[in-house]
């Protein structure tokens, strides 16, 4: 008995030598939370560990030193890993290099600076991208219009949209919630805000942010948005000097025509696009989806793209998930109809039936961008007052995955792009 656990105790320590890397499978049947397996991954290289995302390898594994701290912060947050040999790493790697794979080992350098745009006093379950940010334990700071327009965007990497109207139009919520409480005070603390920032109306106080956000794309920073943070910011930047906000929003009539002094060479993604004149309408232009689209909520799916790994690194990255089909959801802006989308940006999900994109992702400047339609990958269809989404209930959402993949996105040392 002596004999055989001695043995046992020799074996154990030959295994402990030999492991020299961690393994952060992000398949569908060996990785038990995906989510927290990004915070894993971003908690590595904040505390300075070297990091490789294995692109296409295994649903887009994360290669990291072996050290008992990282394998104490898998366990306690229940993250899956496996312990590789430096042979079975370099194993590993010589496969994604061969010219027949389509994989890549990306290095990660840094750990990203984190910023989120939400009003003060928003819960985490107000916004995915904070949900699940809280939920994988990554950092994140939240900023508001005052810390926008006082250049504090340049203390970061990158920057999160939340659900948002930049045209000044309060959501568009007018229609069925104008005499309700909550929208009330939104409304009024939106103009005293607006004023104590030195402007007369909220959709000026929204351009100037919307322009600030802007310049810190086009310096070199990274933008994501969801919902309709994305088509209200392009409708911003489209209609600088133009007054397309009706009475009840702004307290003066709209500017006549102002459709045909639309300028759509200085949007984001978004072009040829018309603007719902209705303020009862829940709805900022004809770019969304919501309203055209027939879909029963069984049948509704999108499709990523696949790219290749080695010579297009980036859409890839960005598409890294344990399926290429995923699941559907509705926000204020659901989906983007595909004819409206500028051609030089990337359509990396799309419901090709429905003709719509679902997530797409283009360079303005030295920056970049990824739009993402929906609210909650998985809220179906979230309305005011739903309860919140418990991620514990969906840690190997693909949504979500494709939220972190931006996240982490930034951290990557670069390779330029070949299309």
């Amino acid at each position: 008995m002596k004999k055989t656990i001695f043995y046992v105790f020799l074996f154990l320590i030959s295994f402990t030598v030999k492991a020299n890397f961690i393994l952060l499978p992000m398949d569908e049947s060996t990785q038990q939370n995906h989510l927290k397996a990004y915070g894993i991954t971003y908690w590595a290289l904040e505390n300075d560990y070297k990091a490789s995302w294995l692109l296409n390898y295994r649903g887009g594994s994360f290669l990291l030193p072996d050290a008992p701290e990282i394998r104490k912060e898998c366990q306690i947050r229940g993250v899956s890993f496996e312990l590789l040999s430096n042979s079975q790493a370099n194993q590993i790697l010589e496969e994604i290099s061969s010219p027949s794979q389509n994989m890549e080992s990306v290095v990660l350098e840094k750990a990203p600076k984190i910023a989120v745009y939400t009003p003060k006093g928003k819960q985490p379950w107000d916004d995915a991208v904070t949900l699940v940010l809280t939920y994988a334990e990554i950092p994140f700071k939240a900023v508001y219009d005052e810390e926008v327009l006082t250049d504090q965007l340049l203390l970061y990497d990158w920057l999160h949209l939340h659900h948002e109207d930049f045209s000044g139009q309060y959501g568009k919520f007018f229609g069925a919630y104008r005499n309700a409480p909550w929208y009330i005070e939104q409304k009024r603390d939106a103009e005293a805000l607006a004023a104590k920032l030195g402007y007369t109306k909220v959709s000026e106080a929204k351009l100037a942010v919307a322009k600030k956000i802007r310049d810190f794309v086009v310096g070199g920073g990274f933008m994501f948005a969801m919902c309709s943070a994305t088509d209200s910011f392009d409708i911003a930047l489209s209609a600088e000097g133009i007054d397309i906000c009706e009475p009840m929003f702004d307290g003066d009539e709209s500017e006549a025509n102002y459709q045909s002094k639309i300028d759509y060479s200085k949007t984001f993604a978004f072009r040829d696009f018309i603007l719902e004149r209705s303020p009862t309408v829940y709805e900022f232009s004809d770019i969304d989806m919501t309203t055209k689209r027939k879909m029963p909520m069984e049948k509704d799916y999108f499709t990523l793209m696949e790219y290749s790994a080695k010579w297009d690194p980036i859409p890839t990255m960005l598409c890294q998930n344990h399926t290429q089909l995923v699941k559907g959801f509705m926000g204020q802006t659901t989906a983007f109809d595909s004819e409206l989308v500028k051609s030089h940006v990337l359509v990396m999900g799309e419901n090709r039936y429905n003709g719509e994109a679902r997530y797409i992702h283009g360079t303005k400047g030295k920056g970049m961008f990824t739009f993402f339609g929906g609210h909650d990958p998985e809220d179906y269809q979230h309305l005011v007052g739903d309860a919140p989404t418990v991620l514990d209930l969906h840690p190997n959402s693909p949504g979500y995955r494709l939220i972190l993949n931006n996240v982490l996105f930034p951290a990557a040392k670069k390779k330029k792009q070949k299309t």
